[in-house]
């Protein structure tokens, strides 16, 4: 059953020197594409050998269960993307892989600039607070990042994404209930070189990157030893202005980011890699468009305009974390592995909710997280039995800190409201350990079965302080030091949860070109306390005639939610025939979702007279629901050797359709509300297509050319679990370019276009003026809150890299 390049990977003691093999015939092929992931990748070297040598480059090594194999051999929905693919058509953080890939929504969480919001099939997690986990798991060479923020990811010497859809608990673990992104970097180079990497492009857009790789030691008493690197400076001014702050551009770019690694073998069996990475964001704060007219402020034209008020603190996002990486090959069929890592970043930021220079709904906000990770994989490899047993160890903290300043003066004398401050402290700890394998075994040469599971055990712990302030800033923030008001919430908690996620599949390859398998996969979301609970309003849940107001067991349990799980099975289809010009990948999934956590925030109406005065956090697992559909990838080959001698036509395509429905929702009165409650950044279709066509063509060298003009298309989409007059409606976005590289691969230039029409079209946003059918129906901010971000405008810019 396993004839392909990625079996042979498997059962060779040089992996990595196969790897090789196997991107090399990607880059000698005229035409690499990620199998059945909807992208190809253009190379000039054999554009010029003709169609027939072009077809082997059909092969993509993956890790989705935690083992090299070829994509078209896993019993797993993934697609995967090459990084010189994504450079080749312009791709340039995470955001970019949702237009080409099916049922994936990957997005800029509102007032941020790189927090990352992910759903896949319709699971995931909006509100990135501290103590709400995520539905998507994001990696970095391995490395689980416990919080958003910083995962936006830009994507630069990269050797690979991989984007796993359905719930992937028994080999990465809780909080992948969705689905997992794998974000690889590239390893270092056994030979000594270098490249620089410089576009240009439209709102002044400024990218430089540069990267080495240097062999220290070869061959020598201690083995062999090589370091590597890179250095990215990303730049961009901003889409619009901030009209109040000099100064202030509102979706500007500012990163200065760095990799650094060092790899050594002391024997051919026993390798050791150390990688950092550091990330300086010093963008503009990224404010919203505010749709409701206020006196002496209407709506402004440009949507990517503000006038936002608030720059306390300033925006200031810093990131950095290292990995340490051991394997040691204990004979053929085992090999021992090792992955040790430590990860910080602290996020400060003004999000205001009402884009006005009123200080109608201001939130300075601090987020602070750190996570040590230790996992141990024992890896075997037989000839007809492999898979992998491992341990994984999480100690991480994550510290939100942030005020709700609601103190409109003068310009809406009418109000006559005091200033009013509510300030949080929600500092939350994560101890989790886990027991995880996961085995395959091929009965017969064409009939492969797979059996896997995953017990975790989840310890969490809060510290919740909110306090009422009158006037300004909180002391965390700068203000004058003074006593609170009204004390809502100073509880200290912990609570355990545990879980076991089990997976099983049944895989038939009757011939080399067809792979058909049935799985099934559970994945949970653990659970934990609302970071925004108002804790001492508890009602009295336990009977003893105590209310949160004095009884601590109340408090607990008010704010506490359960785990959400989902069950989901899957029949899937691949194919590659003629060659591996025509691709197909097809899964069609069914999934049980249940204790689906509800999160929101509802204004606090102290003195009942018709105006939230805060608002409070409320997360219940208040939801059920079941989700089905399909998805389709591919590539068709439309012509080969057709206007010259080497040339290609080809289609690239990726498909998704979801029906997601709520079994049951339950609103604040306790009431089914199922018919009105909608699934949040999940669009029910999904739709891309590329046309490329490749040939070679000598410029001032001989080399390759590939053109390309593509679509993606999303329909309509709801911002959260109800309708809202910012939920967007179906779009299509338009790109294209080309892009040249010589023979020796040691020169390369592109042009790119993206969102070519200039479409304006809604990504996130906040709502706490329309009936909220879930929760209370209390407005918040005097001036009412109707605020939306926007995904980028017409970009064009243009790439040149040099390698030396």
């Amino acid at each position: 059953m396993q004839r392909t390049c990625g079996t042979i990977a498997r059962q060779t003691a040089r992996k990595t020197a196969l790897f090789a093999f196997c991107s090399s015939l990607s880059l000698t092929a005229g035409l690499s594409l990620t199998a059945g992931a909807a992208l190809a990748q253009t190379a000039s070297g054999a554009a010029a050998e003709g169609a027939g040598g072009a077809e082997a480059s059909d092969v993509i090594i993956v890790s989705a269960r935690r083992r090299d194999e070829s994509l078209q051999d896993v019993p797993v929905a993934v697609s995967a993307f090459s990084g010189e693919a994504l450079e080749e058509i312009g791709v340039i953080d995470l955001t970019d892989i949702e237009a080409i890939t099916p049922n994936v929504t990957l997005e800029t969480s509102r007032g941020t600039n790189n927090t990352l919001t992910a759903f896949i099939r319709g699971v995931g997690q909006q509100d990135p607070v501290a103590g709400f986990e995520a539905g998507v798991g994001v990696y970095i060479d391995d490395v689980y990042l416990n919080r958003p923020q910083a995962a936006l990811l830009d994507v630069y010497e990269v050797e690979r994404i991989e984007v796993l859809r359905g719930p992937q608990g028994t080999l990465y673990g809780r909080n992948t209930i969705g689905g997992a992104v794998k974000y690889v970097t590239k390893r270092v180079a056994d030979e000594p070189e270098a490249s620089i990497r410089l576009t240009g492009g439209t709102f002044g857009q400024f990218d430089a990157v540069g990267s080495f790789s240097l062999p220290l030691l070869t061959d020598s008493g201690i083995g062999n030893l090589k370091i590597g690197g890179t250095v990215a400076h990303l730049s961009r001014n901003g889409f619009g202005d901030n009209l109040v702050l000099d100064g202030v551009e509102n979706y500007n770019k500012d990163i200065l980011a760095g990799r650094l690694a060092v790899e050594w073998e002391p024997t051919e069996d026993f390798s050791f890699r150390v990688t950092g990475d550091w990330t300086d964001d010093n963008s503009d704060p990224r404010q919203g468009h505010r749709l409701l007219d206020v006196p002496g402020f209407p709506v402004l034209d440009n949507v990517f305009d503000t006038r936002s008020g608030l720059n306390t603190p300033e925006q200031s996002v810093v990131a950095k974390g290292v990995t340490g990486v051991a394997e040691w090959r204990v004979s053929d069929a085992v090999t021992l592995k090792n992955i040790i890592a430590y990860r910080e970043d602290r996020t400060e930021g003004p999000i205001d909710f009402d884009s006005l220079p009123l200080a109608d709904l201001d939130v300075p906000v601090i987020y602070d997280n750190s996570q040590f990770s230790e996992e141990f994989q024992l890896l075997y490899e037989g000839d007809r039995l492999s898979g992998v047993l491992g341990v994984y160890y999480l100690d991480a903290n994550a510290l939100n800190v942030f005020d709700v300043i609601l103190e409109v003066t003068g310009a809406i004398p009418a109000v006559g409201l005091p200033g009013l401050n509510a300030f949080t402290s929600s500092d939350v700890d994560t101890e989790t350990w886990s027991v995880f394998g996961d085995f395959s075994y091929d009965l017969t040469d064409t009939v492969s079965v797979s059996l896997g599971g995953r017990y975790t055990r989840d310890t969490r712990t809060i510290a919740l302080d909110r306090q009422t302030f009158l006037f300004g800033l909180s002391p965390a923030f700068g203000g004058v030091e003074r006593d609170p008001i009204l004390t809502a919430a100073d509880l200290d908690a912990d609570a355990e949860f545990d879980d076991f996620s089990p997976r099983a599949s049944i895989s038939w390859q009757p011939v080399d070109e067809h792979n058909v398998y049935f799985s099934y996969a559970k994945g949970f979301k653990g659970g934990s306390f609302d970071p925004r609970c108002g804790a001492n309003a508890a009602p009295d849940l336990d009977g003893d005639g105590e209310t949160g107001a004095t009884d601590v067991d109340d408090q607990i349990e008010f704010c506490r939610f359960e785990p959400e799980t989902i069950d989901t099975f899957e029949l899937g289809w691949k194919t590659s025939l003629a060659g591996g010009r025509f691709t197909t990948n097809t899964a069609a999934f069914y999934s049980d979702y249940a204790d689906v956590q509800v999160p929101g925030s509802i204004g606090v109406d102290a003195d009942n007279d018709g105006v939230a005065e805060s608002f409070a956090g409320v997360t219940t697992n208040a939801a059920s629901a079941t989700l089905w559909g399909v998805e389709l990838e591919g590539n068709l080959g439309l012509a080969r050797d057709w206007l010259t001698q080497g040339d290609a036509v080809d289609y690239q395509f990726a498909f998704g359709y979801i029906n997601a429905e709520f079994d049951e929702f339950l609103g604040r009165t306790g009431e089914d509300i199922s018919d009105l409650a909608v699934f949040q950044n999940t669009p029910e279709i999904t739709a891309f297509g590329q046309l490329s066509y490749s040939r070679p063509l000598r410029l001032f060298r001989d080399g390759g050319v590939n053109l390309y003009s593509s679509f993606s298309y999303r329909s309509e989409t709801s911002q959260f679990n109800f309708r809202s007059p910012i939920d967007q409606d179906g779009f299509v976005l338009f790109n294209a370019g080309f892009s040249w590289t010589d023979d020796n691969g040691r020169v390369s230039i592109g042009l790119h276009g993206t969102n070519l029409l200039d479409k304006e079209y809604i990504v996130a946003g906040y709502d706490f003026v329309t009936n909220q059918p879930a929760f209370a129906n209390t407005p918040l901010g005097t001036t009412g809150v109707l605020t939306a971000f926007y995904g980028n405008p017409r970009q064009v810019f243009g790439t040149i890299e040099v390698a030396f």
